[in-house]
């Protein structure tokens, strides 16, 4: 049996392929820009190529994310947070409470022993949280987004920003540096007050022994390293983060093809 998870963000498309026994085949992403349906069907037809396979291989469709709405018709949509749930699980079998941080939102989940998920919180407010804010500070501090992560962690102490919006926290960074503060000092503060508001989070539901991050914004060296200070626990990463939801979504469809 082979299942296709999509994975249909604001800002990109993440698609995976899984075999009868959840084996990876396949996985790619690409930009949604100003055509997210052309996007989806590229994404497929990308991964479909890198397995071998065509779409007359497919036996199920599962979708998840914030415009699940363009996927194929045949698709069975999952929730965010139950993808996320089974991600972390299968790939962390102690796991229970899970942080996910994307372009446009943060959440942060908790789950039973089973993989299910029992609670969530969701960054509502603004995109403070997640990884549009780092690169709308690094615009601000004239360096590359992959370069703030290297960057803060060569401060010892970090400025203090507004992290409750996007323009509030780039007004305060303006101004730290016409107040000459270091860049890296800077950086260190974009994350810090990031991390503050992902722990916070994880606060309202309770800290299990083992964290794991999802996410795009879990590759980033900066933002790891603020949310590792700001909860005091090490933190589980998997290889590909940001194919968390493509691959949970896959998993519970393709589970729930099998009993059928």
């Amino acid at each position: 049996m082979i299942t296709v998870g999509l994975d249909i963000g604001t800002q990109s498309v993440k698609a995976i392929v899984l075999n009868d026994d959840d084996k990876i085949l396949a996985r790619a992403q690409t930009f949604s820009g100003f055509d997210p349906a052309k996007a989806i069907q590229d994404v497929i037809e990308q991964t479909l190529k890198t397995a071998g396979i065509t779409q007359a291989d497919i036996n199920a469709f599962a979708v998840t994310g914030s415009s699940v709405e363009l996927a194929p018709s045949n698709a069975t949509t999952v929730s965010m947070m139950s993808a996320d749930a089974k991600t972390a699980t299968t790939l962390f079998s102690k796991v229970q409470t899970i942080i996910d941080v994307g372009a446009e939102e943060a959440r942060a989940v908790k789950c039973d022993e089973r993989g299910i998920m029992t609670d969530f919180v969701v960054n509502e407010r603004c995109a403070a949280g997640a990884g549009t804010f780092i690169e709308a500070m690094a615009r601000a501090l004239e360096i590359k987004m992959e370069d703030m992560g290297t960057l803060s962690i060569k401060a010892e102490r970090a400025s203090s920003i507004n992290a409750s919006c996007v323009i509030f926290g780039e007004s305060d960074v303006v101004s730290l540096i016409h107040k000459q503060e270091p860049k890296h000092e800077i950086a260190r503060a974009v994350y810090d007050a990031m991390a503050d508001r992902v722990s916070s989070m994880v606060h309202r539901l309770g800290i299990n022994p083992e964290i794991v991050l999802l996410g795009g914004v879990a590759k980033d060296i900066g933002f790891v390293t603020s949310l590792k200070r700001k909860l005091g626990v090490d933190i589980l990463i998997p290889e590909f983060p940001e194919y968390a939801g493509a691959l949970g979504a896959a998993l519970i469809v393709a589970a729930k093809e099998r009993v059928r």
